[in-house]
């Protein structure tokens, strides 16, 4: 399913004829130099043809032959390569390697099928003289970092590799078929890929390419006397579309790519659909600030099938729509995950995650929070190195189908606010849609934690949650200016055994109490204890211990009466300034 997905996505490509995809036997590189020649061989100048600043800085991609696959044997590309191939530089351990070169250049085109491109750069190469491009000022560089180098005539504007005669060779050694046997992707007769070509761009994983589908040879993997792709036959013009394909969804600048913990994933509709100009916005990298981030509810109203209503091709709501999350394997990449769907389905699962989110924050949170932010604050020290790799795939899924999310996604928050005593918007906005999503998936009869504080709530565990925080602002308030609070101390206790540290917590507020000389003030928080204890009973009946969904309700109540506290200071504010 994921291959033939990717074989009809290329075919797309090509049928729309505007994203420079290359044809069989073709693939897009970036050719950093080009070795300018004049009709005779002779060595004109280098050419940079990189563009940006520092670090940024990159060559122009151009459609060349195709790369060979390189195991442990060397194999030369034809008319470009880096400079071991295409110099034999250094002398000493890539003479064999400039040999093959030349060679794959000389049997490919016998003198009676040259032309004037092909006779130069042989001519340049049999003459050996490359000393003026060792005296070059970017030679220092292209040597140190083994950029790829192509040839140039000083009176063309393309390459010598994209010179006609070049295509039309290569357009014919692809037209030559072998052993043909039907195609486990497309059914058609075609021969074989014994080799099928590597995939680049996967974050971690061999920066030289690695595979999706590869059988090791002699390690057991062979069948009825079948060797490596022979096992599983799919055909030379499928495989060459499918890594196509894939190769474009994950080049560097790719818009149709965003990393999910280790998965980098990619996505792609069926036909042109504006889904695919939206769908890194929602869940890759927030904008730099929050004047050009988009609310959800704007980027999917277009797409949610109740609500189109609008006829136009590339906002079809039942157009096929693709995510593929890949991971590296040792020299392997891995499916991570993988979902095929509709735009429309997409849509109305995405809008429900961030409706599920949706909470109470402050005027400097985000309007939505990325996927990334949210895995992140699952984290030890919130680093992306640190997501779990099993629950970042299943949490992506999870959003795209719609379905509950892991479990180990409500104890990986959890822990971590207990390790770090930080309840932010994040991790509390997580834990409210972990039991939102699961209380409507399974038609509980639980009640549903709301966006704000609810005093209706009687939950023990959300009940303590906003206790804590009353004392911890009490606390606050007695001690301006304090660098720790009761939260830094006792807020694992409290979340989980509660009767170890509440007793001692009532007991520490009265003595914050008689530091306050607003004896309004007092009669408030005595007030607001009061309500709290009235639904959750006596201090004796505080619980031994929480369960794990109770710890999370303490999480988000006590999130939530603190968010009450800024609330109220606000419109304070706001009611004083207008007076």
């Amino acid at each position: 399913m994921i291959l033939q997905a990717l074989v009809e996505y290329y075919q797309r490509l090509v049928r729309e004829d505007s994203t420079g995809i290359a044809g069989e036997g073709f693939e897009q590189k970036e050719i950093p130099f080009l070795i300018v020649l004049d009709q005779r061989g002779q060595f004109i100048s280098l050419q940079d043809t990189r563009e940006g600043e520092g670090k940024k800085k990159r060559g122009r991609i151009f459609t060349v032959p195709k790369s060979v696959k390189r195991a442990s044997n060397s194999v030369a590309n034809l008319l470009w390569d880096n400079p071991s191939y295409v110099l034999g530089y250094p002398e000493e351990t890539s003479k064999k390697r400039h040999e093959l070169f030349k060679a794959a250049i000389i049997n490919r085109f016998p003198p009676i099928r040259q032309d004037e491109g092909i006779t130069a750069v042989l001519n340049f190469l049999q003459n050996n003289n490359f000393q003026p491009i060792y005296s070059h000022p970017y030679w220092a560089e292209i040597s140190e970092r083994g950029l790829n180098l192509a040839f140039k005539l000083n009176t063309d504007n393309g390459l010598v590799c994209q010179r006609s005669i070049v295509i039309d060779a290569i357009i014919r050694s692809s037209q030559i078929r072998a052993n043909e046997q039907p195609c486990l992707i497309t059914g058609e007769p075609d021969t074989p890929a014994i080799l099928h070509t590597a995939i680049k761009g996967v974050r971690n994983a061999n920066p030289t390419g690695a595979n999706i589908v590869s059988f090791q040879k002699n390690s057991g993997f062979d069948s009825y006397g079948k060797e490596q792709g022979a096992n599983a036959p799919i055909g030379k013009k499928a495989e060459f579309a499918y890594t196509t394909a894939l190769n474009h969804l994950l080049l560097r600048d790719s818009t149709q790519k965003f990393q999910i913990g280790d998965a980098t994933t990619v996505f792609w509709a069926e036909k042109k659909n504006q889904m695919e100009n939206v769908f890194q916005d929602l869940f890759g990298y927030q904008p730099a600030n929050q004047e050009n981030e988009q609310d959800y509810r704007q980027l999917l109203a277009l797409f949610r099938s109740p609500e189109t209503g609008v006829e136009q091709a590339n906002l079809d709501p039942s157009t096929k729509f693709y995510v593929l999350g890949l991971s590296p394997n040792a020299a392997r990449i891995a499916v991570r995950f993988w979902y095929a769907g509709t735009v429309g389905s997409v849509a109305d699962n995405i809008y429900k995650h961030f409706e599920d989110l949706n909470m109470v924050k402050s005027k400097n949170e985000w309007r939505r929070v990325d996927l990334r932010s949210l895995l992140k604050s699952t984290a030890l020290r919130e680093k992306d190195e640190n997501i779990n790799p099993n629950l970042a795939g299943n949490t992506m899924k999870s959003i795209l189908t719609g379905t509950p999310y892991p479990q180990t996604l409500l104890s990986s928050t959890i822990r971590r606010c207990r390790a770090e005593r930080d309840i932010n918007y994040s991790r509390a906005a997580l834990i409210k849609a972990i039991f939102v999503r699961d209380t409507r998936y399974h038609n509980k009869n639980a009640q549903e934690v709301s966006m704000s504080l609810d005093i209706t709530n009687t939950n023990p565990g959300y009940l303590l949650g906003r206790l804590f925080a009353v004392l911890e602002k009490t606390q606050e308030r007695a001690n301006p200016g304090l660098n720790a609070t009761i939260r830094d101390r006792f807020y694992g206790a409290a979340s989980s055994t509660p009767i170890t540290a509440f007793p001692y917590l009532m007991k520490l507020k009265n003595f914050h109490l008689a530091k306050l000389e607003n004896k309004g003030e007092v009669i408030n928080i005595e007030k607001q204890i009061g309500e709290i204890f009235s639904k959750l009973g006596a201090a004796s009946a505080f619980p031994t211990h929480m369960s794990l969904q109770d710890q999370g309700r303490f999480a988000v109540g006590y999130y939530h009466q603190r968010q009450d506290f800024f609330t109220k200071k606000e419109n304070l504010n706001n009611k004083e300034g207008k007076e």
